[in-house]
């Protein structure tokens, strides 16, 4: 995938969680240090969309961001955001 392709992947997935949380749902943005590389991602993806609240997660490598979307009507803390980050080797 070229730089340009991903991109426009990140701005497609990041209108898609955008129209996912005015539906009902909310998304959290959390800034992750240590985000390098499609498997960094790819952990980081399968540790934070394990909750049954998560709908989405999109992993934006190049600014170093996450992004979780909310089923309608479920919540996420911070602390649990956290430790789940923490676990997978990042903060």
């Amino acid at each position: 995938m070229t730089r340009a392709q991903l991109g426009l992947w990140i701005a497609i997935t990041l209108t898609s969680l955008q129209a996912a949380s005015q539906d009902g749902g909310r998304t959290i943005e959390m800034k992750v240090d240590g985000l390098v590389c499609a498997f960094c991602a790819q952990g980081v993806t399968k540790k934070l969309a394990s909750h049954a609240s998560v709908e989405d997660v999109v992993v934006d490598l190049e600014r170093g961001l996450v992004a979780v979307a909310l089923r309608e009507g479920k919540d996420l803390d911070d602390e649990t955001l956290r430790a789940n980050l923490a676990q997978a080797g990042y903060s």
